[in-house]
């Protein structure tokens, strides 16, 4: 094993260059969910390159590479998503987009290429491994239903005892690795609401059924769900984030359109959320004589990570860079489809800080001028790398 981690080391050293080659080529060329054909065949080509690695496409637009080692053993799996975002990038760089209105603005290209860099080490250490690795280079996570279901109803974890996976998080500064245990992220289901009205002159508002006055009411409302219906220990948001109603100043329109998210841990929770939004909806509008559309769909599955194998995370880090690196931090309303890879083996998800203000890597994610530092890439590479060997050998 002392032999195998040394050689371990050299490797990701020497894949260091390639994996930011791999990102910049990436972020260069991003492509949206669903639609990743060229990365996904830039990605089987790398890994068909490295020559012992069995490749398969169990969707259109996503990659599982398997390493299957000389001796059997767990089946471990390692996740990367690959997808961009409709983001007209505003960073200038040698390797800024070239897909007008298209942007890696959430670091999914460096998740790739580290996962890459991952498969280079193993691929050259076959005969060592005890077990079966595989990687999985997944598309859409960014849009619902996600590429994650799609995947899993594939087969692409059949067999698996434990999947892992990390993020590259910008405000967690260069150095740091987030540990969470337990959930991490939260389920995201979104909404859509019409108030339905009467309209007419501005001037006559007793002849009409004022949409945005009930709508508005609607809105506040359905803030006491959070704040009056629900157990202040339990964590939910309900946040509306779209309000159109209305053409001109002196006309009521007959309706208002409204959308927004829910976000929730608790499974009990999160299905009653449903039904006590569509009781103030219901009460508010026959109040006013309007009338009201509801439309609820339950997004991903929040991510909950195994403790056992968070734990080997955290051991992995430490060891690797010390007690100072691990940072514990707290869960976050944020939704990610890895969850759909927890529901068939015990997983854990990490984030690898990537944000430098000296490398003006200080926007947040989703932003048009969102960057990493690089310096983060190997960092993930040799975690995979440790983190994969203990999990195997565990």
């Amino acid at each position: 094993m002392e032999v195998q981690t040394k050689s371990m080391d050299l490797l990701v050293d020497e894949v260091r260059e390639s994996v930011v080659n791999w990102r910049r080529h990436l972020h260069e060329h991003p492509e949206l969910s669903f639609e990743e054909v060229n990365t996904s065949n830039f990605v089987y080509d790398v890994l068909k390159s490295f020559g012992t690695i069995e490749l398969s496409r169990p969707t259109k637009t996503s990659v599982v590479g398997r390493i299957i080692g000389s001796r059997p053993g767990k089946v471990l799996a390692i996740r990367a998503d690959m997808d961009a975002l409709p983001i007209h990038e505003e960073v200038e760089s040698e390797f800024s987009s070239v897909n007008p209105g298209v942007m890696h603005a959430c670091g999914h290209d460096g998740h790739t290429a580290m996962l890459l860099g991952a498969a280079s080490v193993f691929s050259q250490l076959k005969n060592e491994i005890q077990g079966e690795i595989r990687f999985l280079f997944q598309h859409g996570e960014e849009l619902f239903p996600g590429g994650a279901e799609e995947m899993v109803a594939a087969g692409v974890m059949d067999g698996v005892d434990t999947v892992i996976g990390a993020h590259l998080w910008a405000p967690l500064e260069i150095g740091k690795i987030g540990i969470v245990y337990g959930a991490m992220m939260a389920a995201p289901d979104t909404f859509t609401i019409t108030v339905k009205g009467k309209g007419g002159h501005a001037a006559l508002p007793h002849q009409t059924v004022d949409s945005i006055a009930v709508a508005s009411q609607v809105v506040t409302n359905l803030q006491h769900i959070v704040s009056r219906n629900t157990d202040p220990l339990d964590q939910l948001v309900l946040s509306v984030t779209k309000f159109i109603g209305g053409t001109t100043h002196n006309v009521i329109p007959g309706s208002v359109d409204i959308m927004g998210t829910v976000r929730s841990f608790d499974a009990s929770l999160r299905e009653s959320v449903p039904a006590t939004m569509e009781r103030v909806i219901k009460g508010i509008t026959e109040a006013h004589g309007a009338g009201y559309e509801f439309g609820y769909e339950f997004g991903y599955r929040p991510v909950i990570n195994d403790q056992q194998v968070t734990a080997v995370m955290e051991e992995t880090v430490k060891e690797l860079y010390g007690e100072e690196a691990v940072d514990r931090m707290k869960p976050n309303m944020g939704g990610e489809d890895f969850s759909a890879f927890q529901q068939k083996a015990a997983g854990a998800f990490i984030y690898i800080g990537a944000g430098n203000e000296e490398k003006e890597a200080v926007y947040p994610h989703h932003h048009a001028k969102f960057s990493i530092d690089e310096d983060a890439l190997e960092k993930g590479v040799r975690i995979f790398a440790h983190a994969a060997v203990k999990l195997l050998n565990s």
